[in-house]
């Protein structure tokens, strides 16, 4: 096990590493023990009883926080044409175009946090799935990036819209602000998303859903949530 630090250290004598709180408490705690000199993100993780190797059990979604995320604003890449390129623009996107775009992603320009495109440009935006798709940036219909309604896209992306998916051992990692965040609005955030996660339980998924639940600072002990709390 690697050796934590004096910080780290004091920060675990500060709660119960073992003891399971509610969300209230929970998010008093991760804000008391957090000790980075930076604003840390505040991030929850669910272990799920899912089989994501079923592709009926995989559980994935978005949702729009409703106190954002906090931190720099993202920067959004829409991959259109036509009069959406000009919507897209009125509408905040920091860069808007179509095959132009697709080839300056190829020749490795990343600057970005975030990428819409319309279905129009899907064959064109495809061909990009080995660049964007590792880095999380792949636009899907499913997660509201594939989509004609451009507006909406990037209003939602910009208020703090977060995707949330398993991944291979069945654990969902997904942000709910900053630790600079007052209780209220954090409290809100986490339990939107854990509500979320909830109702996408897959109905072919059998046995406890909620197994684990953890609430962290980015470099802080992590805060065990009752998960019985949700059931």
């Amino acid at each position: 096990m690697a050796k934590r630090g004096k910080k780290y250290t004091a920060a675990l004598e500060k709660f119960e590493p073992n003891k399971k709180y509610n969300l209230e408490e929970a998010v008093g705690k991760v804000k008391e023990i957090a000790f980075a000199k930076f604003d840390e993100t505040v991030e929850l993780t669910m272990w799920l009883g899912v089989d994501p190797r079923k592709a009926d059990q995989l559980v994935r979604g978005t949702i729009v926080l409703p106190h954002g995320l906090g931190g720099k604003a993202k920067v959004i890449v829409v991959i259109t044409q036509g009069d959406k390129i000009r919507e897209a623009e009125e509408a905040g996107a920091d860069f808007a175009g179509g095959d132009e775009l697709v080839d300056k992603i190829k020749g490795g320009w990343l600057d970005f946090d975030a990428v819409i495109a319309t279905p129009d440009m899907m064959r064109s935006v495809g061909t990009l799935g080995k660049i964007l798709g590792p880095r999380g940036l792949m636009p899907n219909p499913k997660t509201g990036t594939v989509t004609m309604d451009v507006k909406n896209a990037i209003q939602e992306t910009k208020a703090g819209k977060v995707e949330y998916r398993v991944d291979k051992t069945g654990v969902i990692h997904s942000p709910v602000g900053k630790v600079s965040f007052n209780e209220a609005n954090l409290l809100e955030n986490t339990r939107v998303l854990i509500n979320a996660v909830i109702k996408a339980k897959p109905t072919t998924a059998k046995g406890r859903y909620l197994k684990k639940i953890n609430l962290a600072a980015t470099m802080s002990p992590g805060v065990l949530l009752d998960e019985l709390a949700y059931v």
